[in-house]
């Protein structure tokens, strides 16, 4: 299945050819899951402190759909 990721802040370095916050599409097994996602993509796990499918938030054994919209990002700080 496919799906359509979008990494944002630091997390881009991970994927080479790839800017942060625009999407580009990924080719997942089907039965996949947000963490499946994760590793297949090399990101430290560490590094990824929320994902967004769909827009909600959802935790690593989210189950994706094909045509499913992912975000990942990074713990954040700030003030």
């Amino acid at each position: 299945m496919r799906v359509r990721v979008k990494l944002f802040a630091t997390l881009n370095r991970y994927v080479e050819g790839v800017r942060s916050g625009t999407p580009f599409e990924v080719e997942l097994p089907d039965g996949a899951t947000v963490g499946d996602l994760v590793n297949h993509l090399n990101l430290p796990r560490e590094e990824v402190k929320v994902a967004f499918v769909e827009g909600r938030a959802r935790p690593m054994d989210w189950p994706l759909k094909p045509g499913d919209e992912v975000g990942v990002f990074p713990p954040v700080g700030g003030g």
